[in-house]
Order: structure tokens, then sequence, then C-alpha cells
């Protein structure tokens, strides 16, 4: 595929800047835009919450109170609307969990949601408590198997397909195409949590999805140091005004000083990236008949099971995560997870340090996750440190 990050897009910028520009020429400079005041090159923070009326008791600047609105927060979420080809644009949230449970949330009682058996474990978590509380129920299927959707889809009231590729923690792929071709059939919207993933790799709207979400804390801002959701949508319809309405209503709207660290993040964000996807993939062919390790999971190898829809649907690159599974077991697994000095043991993802985490451990005795499993978070460190450094730590489990 050809890379996005090169394909020409409408400029923002001045009436005399060239017809069109790539992706990552209007990332590096959050669309070209100029501070109109201070003729700065980098937007300023707005951190008002409150602003004058006109005289005629209006408010012509377009912001009347920050619960609703901010400027610096509409800078950062213009440029992922272009990252996304949202035509409806984009929302920011003050979570990855506020985004995608504001989707949830704007369902009506007796509808039906079909989403992934393997996924963040902390959405599942809640859709598993809330979603009977209101009436709406869920079922869970392995996306990776269109038969399986299919049978789970129930057309007419089935209302939203939603769906996690590559899905956490076991980087399973699922055909975003396909699956919204199945959801509409049925007269259902398809999401995707795109999180790991991220808009430089893969952009779902374009592929037919009517919704696509990011937790921004992981790769979009990719320092560990913001918590941030955000929603792009395809149209600008009656749903989209439904989410902006709960996100305003409910008070969910990112920070402004959060929005602000998240823009200065996507002007790097295809660089991040690049150079993080090619570790991983690196890290994956290095580890692939690794005497300690069992199988690698990441939808790079040829020989992964998601791989050839990867291929297609993911663009320069098949992310920066991956799994191995310790050939001697849980405890082992555990005990490679404390033995590492470079890789930091945390949760998340997405920063420029690399992180590992035992997930079976986090995610509690109800996790699909294998007790073997170890996840891995690829930064932007050297790939002979970060592979030395754990071959170390799993010969020595």
């Amino acid at each position: 595929m050809a890379d996005p990050l090169s394909e020409p897009n409408a400029p923002t910028g001045s009436s005399d800047a060239p017809p069109a520009f790539a992706k990552r020429s209007l990332a590096a400079q959050a669309l070209g835009r100029v501070d109109s005041v201070t003729r700065g090159v980098v937007a300023p923070l707005h951190v008002a919450t409150t602003f004058l009326r006109d005289p005629d008791n209006g408010y012509s600047s377009g912001f009347s109170y920050a619960r609703p609105d901010n400027a610096t927060v509409r800078e950062a979420e213009a440029v992922l609307a272009m990252l996304e080809d949202a035509a409806a644009g984009a929302l920011l949230f003050g979570s990855g969990m506020a985004a995608a449970t504001a989707v949830f949330t704007a369902l009506e009682p007796g509808d039906h949601v079909v989403a992934p058996r393997v996924m963040y474990w902390g959405l599942k978590r809640w859709l598993s408590a809330e979603m009977p509380r209101r009436r709406i129920a869920v079922d869970f299927v392995d996306m990776d198997d269109l038969a399986a959707l299919a049978r789970a889809i129930r057309p007419g009231t089935t209302k939203l397909v939603w769906i996690e590729t590559p899905g956490n923690p076991l980087w399973t792929v699922t055909d975003i195409a396909e699956a919204a071709r199945l959801a509409h059939a049925a007269g259902a919207r398809l999401a995707v949590d795109s999180t790991a993933a991220s808009p430089i790799h893969t952009r779902p709207l374009t592929l037919g999805a009517d919704l696509v979400m990011h937790s921004a804390t992981k790769i979009l801002n990719g320092h560990s140091d913001v918590v941030a959701g955000v929603l792009a949508g395809a149209t600008p319809d009656a749903f989209w005004e439904r989410l902006a309405a709960i996100r305003s209503g409910g008070g969910a709207i990112l920070g402004p000083f959060e929005a602000y660290l998240l823009m200065r993040s996507l002007r790097t964000l295809p660089l991040r990236v690049a150079a993080q996807s090619a570790g991983a993939a690196e890290l994956a062919r290095r580890f692939q008949g690794h005497p300690c390790v069992s199988h690698v999971l990441y939808p790079g190898l040829p020989d992964d099971p998601g791989h050839a829809v990867a291929a297609r649907q993911m663009e320069g690159g098949f992310g920066f995560m991956l799994s191995i599974r310790v050939r001697d077991g849980e405890a082992a697994a555990i005990a490679t997870a404390a033995r590492v000095r470079l890789w930091k043991r945390a949760t998340s993802l997405g920063g420029v340090e690399s992180l590992i985490e035992h997930r079976a451990s986090v995610e509690g005795p109800d996790s699909p996750c294998p007790p073997d499993l170890l996840r891995l978070s690829t930064g932007i460190e050297a790939v002979d440190d970060l592979f030395a450094d754990l071959d170390a730590a799993l010969r020595d489990a």
C-alpha cells in the first residue's frame, strides 16, 4: 500500500500555499496554523474557563464556557480529524474510557451490541457490568472469525459492532472492511478501537467504519504524561451530534493543558510510530525460534494468522506492540518481567520507553490472556539493547 503520510491533502494555511501537502507535513506543523497575535509557530495554550458576552448578549467568538469547548482542544481535534480522514471531525475526551463509553451511552435501551471476546479488559468489564443495567444486550465473539461475527449480528436489533484491531493483548486482526459490510447490511454502525494501530498504520473510516476510537494516552501522545481519548467520525449525523452532546453534558472534555501536550506529540507522531514499529518488527523476528519463547504474537510476521488481513489494511508497518509466550510457563514469565533492566515493568503502551507486563496478573481470573504471556510495548531505545536485556532475563528466569 502507499504510505498514507505521503498522500496529498488540502492545505489549511495561507491562500498562496501549494495546492496540497502530505499528512506528515501537516502534522509536523499542526496544520500550518500561526498564532494571529504573536505570529508564533506554536499555538498558544488557552486556559480561560469563561468568556465575555457581546453587547447583544451573544458570543460572537464562538466560546461561552470551558466545559463544552476550548480553543486548544479544537486545535488538537483538527489535526486528529485530518489524520483520520474524518469528515465529521474529532472529539477529545478526558480518557480513552470516556471516549469509548460515550459511544455505548449513546445507544437506546433494547439495542444489541457485538464486541470482541479479546479486547481492552477495562472496557470489557465495564460493558459486562453496565450494559445490562441499561437494557442493552452484548455478545462477545472472536472478531477474527467473520462467520462468528455474522452469526452474532441481529438484523434490525444490533445497532453497534465494536471491534479492536489489532486486539490487545493477543494482537488478533479483524477485517475492517468486511466487518463494516456485515454491520451496515444489518443496519448497525461499526466502531473501531484503533489504539494499537494509530492513524499512521490504519485509517478505519476509509475502510468503511463509522467511528474510530483511540486511547490518546498511548501512541498518539507517546510520552506517558497525558490521559486522553478521542473519537473521530465518518459522517456528521444525528449519532455524532449525540456523542458531542454526551461529552458536553457530562463534562468529559479533555483539559486544555493536556490538549496542548497532545498537540506537541502529534507533531512527531509519524516519526515515533515508524521508529517504534520498526523496533517491534525486529524484536518479533529475533524472538521467533528463541529457546525460551514458545510463540511470538505479532501481525507483521508472515506466519501470523492475521498477517494477510493486516497487510491489506495496515500501511507502513504493523504496529509497535507484540506479545511473547514464555516456554516454561507462568512462573518463568513473571520471573522474566522481574529481571529486566532496560524494559520498564508498567501498565500502558505507546510511550517512547519500552514497557513489559504480565497481563494475566493484571486482568485477573476471567482474562482470556494465556498465563505465560508477556505484553511488550516497544519504545525508541536501541533494538539491540532491548533484545539483549529481555534475552538475558528470559535465560535467567
